[in-house]
């Protein structure tokens, strides 16, 4: 048989791409092997050509790609290359390395878009990927819009992160999530993205997972949150080219002493003031090749993210996770100057504002409408009662929260003005689709409370969440007492009043009460950082609390935890409250069905809390100590506590 010349060069082809699986190529740092290897698409790229790491990314790409990191999360603004240096590490594990990987977009579309205009026109562009993959502009098995898979045997994934499906069944040995701020924060409520795309490299001898966004909105940010996690905070650390002295490159605002600055009104003066010295700064003179990573925690620093020195520049060893942090002012792809006029044109509108604080501060935005409570103050007002009621109030109410392993409530004291005293708040773990659970808070809420003046007092109303897992349960409870006890459903819409109380019962047999949280929630806040203006007068809306157990460190984070944030609902902007830090709110819901019962009563139960109550004015009688609430179930280790005010009481 004769064979062909084009024959013949065929198969040493396809001997030299089978036999290329047994090479091994002399081994190159991921920076050495981009600037050898890597090329810049016309397709995505500002300027097509090879590639040249820049200073600042030296470190990154090293960090990416080394095999004694396991975490590298990429805090980041736009216009520093970021997608670039995703993808060339990418392709260093790939031909490189050797490995498999997985890159996951926010989205499917998200995923397909990435792979059309990112993953394949890199393959065509890079040689050493090129060479393994034969298939390419084919169609081929190894060849799809979710996976490719080279002649080397190792493979590359681009998924979308919104599914669960797209996170079981897989192996990788390295694992990358592009713009993680976007993602979901529970995927399917089986997890958040990190928490289940790592367990796809638990696997690997090298397991890698690199995160990197453009951050978002302050507290619900999933980059920010994966930086909370790791152990080191690096910042790039540039030399003043007179001075000398190092300092991070900070946008510092008209306001500030150093940092980017301009003559007023002329943004193509801008320039940089040296924090230490005051030195005037050109970006033409700014050389970054001296720069250096340091931590913000604990100074450890490196500048090529190969060798790393202690604080005391001794050599330390190379950290297991990193977080890096870059914004636009290092970029050669943009000005000071341009930084300065996309300011001008946000600081007015705070759609834009978010914009520039996002993708060009690279910070996460702050869109909250006023300042958080803090806990601390609110727990530093507790009070010593004479009594288990202070003898202003009216009436007691109580607000309920089912959870699926507990429920917990608030009973509270009602005075003129709705000014307001927390009696007691229980915390009682059981089962809610057992008949022992629904027991227990049928004692809290037949419990008599005494008055200062010796008055007993029953619990005249009672909201109870009905919103959760267990319906059911909560409809059978509240038909009971179906005058005195009511199931409620949260209406979070703004203009919704407190508590909406039905004409009549439902087919169940109970009066279903549709509460406006948000609202009950701008009333409880705003009174919670009411100033009182002396305890021994009267306080409208003032809510107290007592030295008690329960009224402990975890109680007031809970009732302090949520924050007002802005959103836009069909173009117009609203206000909505969000638990940012996802903590433990029941107080804060507990006090709002609280205040829904309070409403109810003087809107349909004849609650007058303005009438004078006798002898309020004269000296109290002593009086015998009441007998204390049934026991509410003690939570190990964390500081809750059933029962009474424990030594409150004089």
């Amino acid at each position: 048989m004769i064979i062909s010349t084009a024959q013949l060069d065929s198969l040493r082809r396809a001997v030299a791409l089978g036999l290329s699986a047994l090479y091994k190529p002399e081994p190159l740092t991921p920076v050495e092997w981009l600037d050898d290897h890597y090329y810049m698409s016309k397709e995505s790229s500002y300027q097509e050509g090879r590639w040249e790491t820049l200073p600042f990314q030296v470190a990154i790409v090293n960090a990416m790609g080394s095999d004694d990191i396991r975490e590298v999360n990429f805090i980041k603004s736009a216009r520093v290359g970021y997608t670039k240096m995703l993808l060339g590490v990418t392709a260093y594990f790939l031909e490189h390395k050797r490995r498999n990987g997985g890159i996951y977009q926010p989205t499917d579309s998200d995923a397909d878009a990435f792979m059309k205009k990112h993953v394949e026109p890199m393959i065509r562009d890079v040689p050493a990927l090129l060479a393994l993959a034969p298939w390419y502009g084919k169609r081929h098995r190894n060849n799809t819009l979710s996976m490719k898979r080279f002649a080397n045997g190792n493979g590359l994934e681009i998924l979308g992160g919104k599914a669960a499906r797209n996170f079981r069944e897989k192996s990788f040995d390295f694992i990358i999530y592009d713009e993680l701020a976007s993602f979901d924060d529970d995927i399917e409520k089986e997890g958040s993205p990190t928490f289940l795309g790592d367990k796809r490299i638990e696997g690997s001898t090298f397991p890698k997972s690199i995160r990197g966004s453009t951050p978002k909105v302050a507290g619900q940010c999933q980059i920010e949150r994966a930086a909370s996690e790791s152990s080191h905070l690096m910042r790039f650390h540039v030399p003043c080219p007179h001075c000398g002295e190092l300092q991070t490159l900070k946008w510092g605002g008209p306001d500030c002493d150093f940092g980017i600055k301009w003559e007023k009104g002329k943004p193509n003066t801008a320039y940089y003031c040296c924090e230490h010295n005051g030195c005037v700064i050109q970006q033409s003179e700014l050389d970054q090749k001296d720069g250096w990573w340091i931590c913000d925690n604990t100074g450890l620093k490196t500048q090529d993210g190969i060798t790393w020195l202690d604080s005391g520049s001794k050599p330390a060893p190379v950290p297991g996770d990193l977080t890096f942090h870059i914004w636009t002012a290092y970029s050669p792809f943009t000005t000071w100057a341009q930084i300065v006029k996309d300011f001008f044109k946000a600081k007015d509108d705070p759609g834009k504002l978010k914009t520039f604080t996002n993708t060009t501060l690279g910070e996460t935005f702050d869109d909250t409408d006023g300042a958080k409570l803090e806990w601390e103050v609110i727990a530093g007002r507790r009070e010593l009662w004479r009594a288990e009621v202070p003898q202003p109030a009216h009436y007691l109410s109580a607000g309920v929260d089912v959870q699926d392993d507990r429920i917990e409530g608030e009973i509270t004291a009602w005075g003129a003005g709705e000014e307001h005293w927390v009696v007691h708040y229980f915390r009682l773990y059981g089962d809610p689709g057992r008949q022992e659970l629904w027991d227990k808070l049928r004692e809290q809420l037949t419990h008599q409370y005494t008055r200062e003046d010796g008055q007993l007092m029953d619990i005249k109303l009672a909201c109870i969440d009905s919103g959760g897992h267990y319906t059911d349960e909560v409809y059978s409870f509240c038909k009971q007492r179906p005058m005195q006890w009511f199931p409620i459903k949260g209406a979070s819409v703004y203009g919704k009043p407190i508590a909406s109380f039905p004409r009549k019962r439902t087919r169940k047999g109970v009066y279903l009460t549709e509460v406006g949280t948000d609202n009950a929630k701008d009333v409880l806040y705003g009174r919670l950082a009411l100033v009182p203006s002396g305890m021994d007068k009267p306080n409208p809306g003032y809510r107290h609390h007592p030295i008690a157990d329960w009224a402990d460190d975890d109680y007031f984070k809970g009732l302090t935890c949520e924050l007002k944030k802005l959103d836009f609902v069909k173009g117009k902007r609203v206000y909505r409250w969000v638990n940012p830090a996802h903590a433990r709110n029941e107080p804060t819901d507990c006090a709002v069905y609280s205040l829904a019962a309070c409403r109810i009563g003087q809107q349909h139960f004849g609650w007058n809390l303005n009438r004078p109550i006798a002898g309020l004015n004269d000296e109290p009688k002593p009086i015998k100590p009441a007998a204390p609430p049934p026991p509410a179930a003690r939570a190990t280790g964390n500081g809750w506590l059933g029962g009474v005010n424990k030594g409150g009481w004089l």
